[in-house]
């Protein structure tokens, strides 16, 4: 998505205390970023921060780290943030940072041992020579794996049909299984659900929403 530069945003980041300014230098050690050791859940590519904010405020019991690489997404995101916890209670379990997806094993590592990751509503770029910059693409779901805890879940939703059907073969070629699957997520027996900007417009123009909750397995020795 193309967004207008907006010159408040990184120094408005950059003062803010749930924005961590220098990722890489984190790598394994996220959860010490966090005022409590809580199991910690990780969206990439939040955007606006729609459902982070909303994820984060309504579920105190785990930690939320937002990763997207444009600081105009991410402030935006600030403030959402700050509007849904304002008068009720400090952003302790939420963390916001810039870090290109791409290269996610730079800033994570096996020690953080995250519990879920979110992607909603990733780029689909459909043409072939782009595919492998998804976030669902294999070369980026190995990526997930060394910080996802087994058994840890990925959580992905979109409206992009080719996107939806092809991320299936990538993460069953990719050590997970698929536990939930629906492909009108808002007439679904699903129930957690958080509505972010891009679903509420998908929704609207009559698109139906694709979700899925695939699990991490172990993958088969060589051999077998």
């Amino acid at each position: 998505m193309r967004i207008r530069h907006k010159p408040w945003a990184k120094p408005e980041l950059e003062a803010s205390r749930f924005f961590i300014q220098e990722p890489d230098a984190l790598k394994g050690k996220w959860n010490a970023s966090f005022p409590q050791d809580l199991p910690l859940y990780v969206e990439l590519g939040c955007g606006k921060g729609g459902f982070v904010s909303q994820a984060a405020f309504h579920d105190p019991l785990h930690n939320y780290l937002a990763v997207d690489i444009k600081y105009e997404m991410l402030g935006l995101a600030k403030r959402n943030v700050e509007k849904v916890y304002a008068g009720h209670r400090d952003t302790d379990n939420v963390r916001l940072t810039a870090h290109n997806i791409e290269r996610i094993n730079l800033m994570m590592g096996e020690e953080d041992r995250v519990d879920r990751i979110y992607i909603n509503f990733c780029n689909p770029w459909p043409r072939m020579k782009h595919k492998k910059r998804r976030l669902t693409h294999p070369r980026q779901l190995m990526q997930y794996r060394t910080f996802l805890k087994d058994g840890g879940e990925i959580r992905f939703k979109t409206d992009d049909d080719a996107l939806f059907e092809e991320s299936l073969d990538y993460f069953r070629s990719c050590g997970f299984v698929v536990t939930y699957i629906t492909y009108d997520l808002h007439h679904s027996d699903f129930t957690e659900n958080i509505m972010t900007e891009h679903e509420k417009m998908f929704s609207d123009e009559g698109i139906c929403i694709k979700f899925l909750i695939a699990r991490k397995i172990d993958l088969p020795t060589e051999g077998e």
